[in-house]
Order: C-alpha cells, then sequence, then structure tokens
C-alpha cells in the first residue's frame, strides 16, 4: 500500500528520478523501479530538505545518520532479488525509506535500527505499510526471533560480513551490504552458501554494533 495525496510537483519529481537517475543508470528489474515509483521519499525526508527528495543523492536525517541515496537503494534492492512471497532483513532502519520500497516488493519486511528515536520515527512514518515490523536493537546481530529471512539487506556498512546473518537466512537467501573501511565500501552479494560478488563502490554510514565497528 502506498500512501496517496502525494502532490502533482512530487510525482513528478518521483517518475524523473526513476527515469534519469535509475533506469537511465542501468537498474533494469521492472519490479524495483516500479516500487521506487511508488513510494513518496518525501514522507521520509526532513521538511527542510523536502524540496530535494529527489536528488539523486544521500540526505541527512537525525541522530547524525542519512536516508540513502536512490540509486543505492534501488542497486540493493535489484541485487537482493526480492520476489512477492519473500521475508526480509533490513539492517539500519533509518528513516524508514528503504523498508517502504522493501514493503511493495515483499510479503513482510522486518527492520532494525539502534537509535530509538529513529525507530519510533521510521514507525510513524511506516504506517501505511503493516507488513513492516521495525524493531530496536543491534542490526549486527540480526533479528533471530524472525528468522530465517529469504533476504537481509543493510543500508550501514560493516568491516565484515557479520556471522549471524548467514545463520539467519533461508538455503538460497542472499545478504546484500557495503562491505570494507569506513572511508570506502563496496556493496556485496554473499549468497547463503558463502559464495560472493563484489558490485559498485559506495560509502555508507557505519555499522555499530557487536558485529559491526565500534562506536
Amino acid at each position: 500500500m502506498t500512501p496517496s495525496g502525494a502532490t502533482s510537483g512530487a510525482a513528478a519529481g518521483r517518475a524523473r528520478m526513476v527515469r534519469e537517475h535509475l533506469a537511465a543508470r542501468g537498474i533494469a528489474d521492472p519490479r524495483v523501479l516500479d516500487a521506487m515509483g511508488r513510494v513518496a521519499r518525501e514522507r521520509f525526508v526532513p521538511s527542510p530538505l523536502k524540496e530535494r527528495a529527489y536528488d539523486d543523492r544521500a540526505l541527512p536525517i537525525d541522530a547524525g545518520q542519512t536516508i540513502s541515496q536512490p540509486y543505492m537503494v534501488a542497486r540493493t534492492l535489484e541485487l537482493a532479488r526480492i520476489g512477492p512471497g519473500a521475508h526480509v532483513l533490513d539492517v539500519g532502519t533509518g528513516s524508514g525509506y528503504q523498508a517502504a520500497v522493501l514493503a511493495e516488493l515483499a510479503r513482510s519486511v522486518v527492520s532494525i535500527e539502534r537509535i530509538e528515536a529513529l525507530a519510533l520515527a521510521a514507525r510513524r512514518a511506516l504506517a501505511p505499510w503493516p507488513h513492516v515490523e521495525v524493531v530496536l536493537g543491534d542490526g549486527s546481530l540480526g533479528w533471530p526471533a524472525r528468522a530465517p529471512y529469504d533476504a537481509i539487506v543493510a543500508a550501514a556498512a560493516a568491516p565484515a560480513l557479520p556471522p549471524a546473518w548467514l545463520t539467519q537466512l533461508r538455503p538460497g537467501g542472499r545478504v546484500v551490504v557495503p562491505l570494507g573501511p569506513r572511508d570506502q565500501q563496496r556493496l556485496t552479494v554473499i549468497e547463503a552458501d558463502g559464495s560472493r560478488e563484489v558490485h559498485d563502490a559506495c560509502v555508507y554510514v557505519p555499522l555499530i554494533g557487536a558485529e559491526g565497528f565500534a562506536g
């Protein structure tokens, strides 16, 4: 379910984002493009920045965090290969934007956030998607209570793959996560059998936790 009431200007900006920043740059999965075109990113952007909601760039939110660049959200979800029946773990809720796009793709989403104020705000923003559950915890440990997952996607960078994540995947599932040092990562796909593919260079906020970076 996509929130209604978006202005015509926002709808035009969203269509332009999909056309110019996603499809033109190689995002080809029609389900991902459709989901990105349906979620109102301005809903998840701080009020002073709403006019920039459809810029192809990360934007600051509260607690020193960011809402991810639209292209990187689309690229992550395209690599995750999320089917309509999938059960997904979203690590690093932030504003809730990636969880909302996931909700347009998957049957159910668990989104984990370590900062309580962000988790509470995301729950409010995600109210139109009742099949998203926002939980408070250490995302580097996953969320075993709702495992197994068909996919785990991260919007925060890890120095190495958190071991708990593989144990929480279904057979045939996959993790998509930015891996590397704090100042430069590569978007990486890890299959349930441990095989991996390395993709786009990127820079994300760090995954803070027991199996991530120190705070």
